[in-house]
């Protein structure tokens, strides 16, 4: 959700975008996050991650391995990523999406789309931040599964 505004940010997910070329294509797609002024009530979060939670799943590839990044989904390591990303494309499944959510969360049905929940951890990071997190781990488990070293 939304564009990164901050240079370092950026030039870090084109770094990473730039090296996963090599494996793949690697495409970063940035949803409109919806405008709202705090506070909110629940009601009105509701509402504002439905709105974007429509947006996210227009863009989904219906034929995608769909992983949505939630702070209460389960915990894997770059091995496990590595792993499952690899049992997928020998599966036949060539492409997954990764889903990050606005400041406010995901709604419930971007959650029921995932065939997989995964957090990070239990801490919480600037979506902005878990861009460039998320690059950085998907070439790190690419260079796993392609038994390079840089995951060391």
């Amino acid at each position: 959700m939304g564009k990164i505004k901050e240079r370092f940010l950026r030039d870090g997910i084109a770094e990473y975008g730039k090296r996963l070329g090599r494996y793949g294509r690697f495409e970063v797609v940035e949803i409109k996050e919806e405008s709202f002024k705090e506070p909110l009530s629940e009601r009105e979060k509701q509402q504002v991650m439905e709105a974007e939670g429509e947006r996210i799943l227009a863009r989904l590839n219906p034929r995608a391995y769909v992983v949505v990044l939630d702070r209460l989904g389960e915990q894997w390591s770059s091995q496990e990523l590595a792993e499952r990303m690899g049992s997928l494309a020998v599966g036949g499944t060539n492409q997954m999406d990764f889903v990050i959510g606005g400041s406010l969360g995901l709604a419930p049905q971007v959650l029921t789309k995932a065939d997989f929940i995964w957090s990070f951890s239990k801490l919480t990071f600037p979506h902005q931040l878990m861009r460039l997190m998320l690059a950085e781990q998907i070439y790190r488990a690419q260079t796993i599964i392609a038994g390079e070293s840089y995951h060391k």
